[in-house]
């Protein structure tokens, strides 16, 4: 299909490849969008206009993750400095430094942001207690290779998505791993349904939907080129993707068939996420830029 015509609204700040975006929830002021790239500065952002707020000075190293608590008053990224940071996103404030003892890759706030999940080279999950102000954590073992994700399922269930090529689900309760699926390629993403009834995993070309409760397939999409993310629009209509031909796809969810496909990133898309209420989605690219596309153009 002949790539579509859309202008995106280019973000520029970043001086090296975005690798994660992230929104908040929806807020009384909207809703906010953070950035993560390798020059290692994690940029908060008004998710409808891509205006910078401001830009997060601490790592030193690559950002792999960043994410916003549901409210936005917090951020987290995990970076290649061996370390978990936890952000005031009002003051720009450090609250915390979590180390770790290899990349971290993945960050991810419980629901009421007393918890912060994190993913690492170490092939461990580790959950931190923000209420103390030790580093009191306990960690999730199982992995054999690099966690890409982890995601809080819900107030005690944990997914996380792996270059073995594993999804898991761990409940946190009796710190063991309760389900696993493996899949034909290293994960290279993971997201959860607005609903969290449903997982997205993308792993070489592939677009794998999940139960996301039990890790049965609800369908898998093949694509023809390698994807590093994907996302789900919040009424379940249609994913938005992205890969190594620098494009930005819309598929529908129902048939697996491109609807559309456009072109701006001048390298590698690395992330794509819906906005919480799906009108929009935010892309990174090798190219150092993020860009907002409108969903209907």
């Amino acid at each position: 299909m002949t790539a579509s015509k859309q202008v995106s609204l280019t973000c520029s700040g970043h001086t090296r490849p975005v690798v994660c975006v992230a929104h908040s929830g929806l807020t009384s002021e909207g809703y906010f969008m953070i950035s993560g790239c390798k020059a290692g500065h994690p940029m908060l952002r008004k998710g409808e206009t891509g205006d910078w707020i401001g830009t997060f000075h601490g790592h030193k190293g690559a950002v792999w993750g960043a994410t916003l608590s549901k409210d936005s008053f917090r951020a987290a990224s995990a970076s290649a400095d061996y370390t978990a940071k936890v952000w005031d996103t009002v003051t720009g404030d450090l609250i915390r430094s979590l180390e770790h003892k290899h990349i971290v890759k993945s960050v991810d706030f419980s629901y009421d942001c007393k918890k912060l999940l994190t993913g690492s080279n170490e092939k461990l999950l580790k959950v931190f207690d923000l209420k103390v102000n030790d580093d009191d954590y306990f960690s999730l073992e199982g992995h054999t290779a690099s966690i890409k994700s982890s995601l809080w399922l819900n107030e005690y269930m944990i997914i996380s998505g792996s270059e073995d090529k594993t999804i898991r689900i761990w409940d946190t309760r009796n710190k063991a791993e309760f389900r696993q699926v493996l899949v034909s390629s290293p994960i290279t993403s993971l997201e959860l349904s607005h609903d969290h009834d449903l997982l997205l995993a993308t792993y070489g070309s592939t677009i794998g939907i999940y139960n996301a409760s039990s890790l049965k397939v609800v369908k898998t999409i093949e694509w023809p080129i390698q994807l590093n993310s994907a996302s789900l629009h919040k009424d379940k209509s249609c994913i938005v993707a992205g890969g190594e031909d620098f494009k930005l796809y819309k598929i529908d969810y129902e048939t697996g068939k491109e609807l559309e496909s456009y072109k701006g990133h001048f390298g590698p898309v690395h992330c794509v996420r819906f906005s919480p209420d799906s009108e929009l989605y935010a892309s990174g690219s090798e190219d150092g830029t993020v860009r907002l596309w409108q969903t209907v153009p």
